[in-house]
């Protein structure tokens, strides 16, 4: 019997591109969107594209070949995934300074470290030559990381290079430098956490060609090094392997994932608190939220989308 595919089609992309004018590619690439009523993010800036979109699959297709004509994103990379209901409630086409912001301008992202396919992936990790290196933030490495990796604690990517400079000292031993592998969600903060790292001087650099989700999604189950979930930016908050959507909810007032046993908890009030931010919450905060959240349920009572209710997940920031 053929499985049945869910309806809904999700699009994660990114593309390093010299776009000269931003701001001239937004409404047309809006318009199309909305057209084609695809919802989700998609980040412009002079350095290139990059976002998540979800919708009907003529939608989507439509939308990625408007965006393959774009200078530069031809070879646009894109990693899909299928969803039984729409995973954002708006679309968002935002310019910003840089596609994923690691606040260092002179850092070329078209020069990166080796591609390293999800199906070579084990055999680099495995060597005890390798050092292994999540480039996500905490709340991210919370909820699953790959087997052995080091977690650098991040709040935000932007404090990535101060760790790797904070750090590099602890993988160098006897003048030679250990191979250094790092991974991240879609590949996108790999692109320049790779190409930092050579600019520090550090050349066996590598890192997995199309990110986390590829190895999900390729590498079977009973061989992956991968423990957990992976949170994505998105409404499915997290997902695991095969891209199967996974047990985590999100906590709306701090927009953390929350694991099942933490739903279960007392402190976990849905659409106001959680384990995580309920201590560092006044009363009148989490009135506020609890108000949010009747409102945003009236709201799909009536079939509607309630702005409120929709914080955004997060950037890959």
């Amino acid at each position: 019997m053929t499985e049945a595919v869910l309806p809904v089609r999700v699009a994660a992309l990114y593309q390093f591109t010299r776009f000269e004018d931003p701001a001239a590619i937004k409404p047309p690439l809006e318009a199309l969107c909305h057209a084609h009523g695809v919802k989700g993010t998609l980040l412009l800036a002079g350095e290139g594209i990059n976002g998540t979109i979800a919708g009907g699959d003529a939608g989507i297709g439509a939308v990625l070949a408007h965006l393959r004509t774009l200078p530069g994103c031809a070879a646009l990379d894109v990693k899909e995934s299928r969803a039984a209901t729409m995973p954002f409630h708006r679309m968002k086409v935002r310019l910003k300074r840089e596609i994923v912001t690691m606040g260092q301008p002179d850092i070329d992202p078209t020069d990166p470290g080796a591609y390293v396919a999800p199906q070579d992936w084990n055999a680099l990790i495995d060597s005890p030559e390798t050092i292994l290196i999540d480039t996500r933030n905490d709340y991210e490495v919370a909820i699953g990381s790959f087997t052995g990796a080091i977690d650098p604690r991040t709040k935000s990517f932007r404090e990535f290079p101060d760790w790797v400079r904070a750090h590099r000292h602890e993988w160098e031993s006897a003048g030679r430098a250990p191979n250094i592998a790092m991974f991240c969600t879609g590949g996108i903060r790999c692109e320049k956490a790779t190409a930092f790292l050579k600019a520090e001087g550090l050349d066996s650099v590598y890192h997995l060609k199309g990110g986390i989700l590829a190895y999900l999604e390729q590498v079977p189950a009973a061989d992956s090094r991968w423990q957990g979930e992976c949170f994505v930016f998105d409404e499915r908050v997290a997902v695991g392997h095969g891209l199967a959507p996974g047990s985590h909810g999100l906590c709306r007032a701090c927009r953390t994932p929350v694991s099942p046993g933490d739903q279960a908890s007392p402190l976990f009030v849905e659409g106001v608190s959680c384990p995580a931010c309920h201590a560092g919450r006044s009363d009148a905060q989490r009135a506020r939220y609890a108000e949010r959240h009747r409102q945003s349920l009236l709201a799909e009572a009536r079939g509607e989308a309630h702005v409120g209710a929709t914080l955004p997940v997060r950037d890959a920031d």
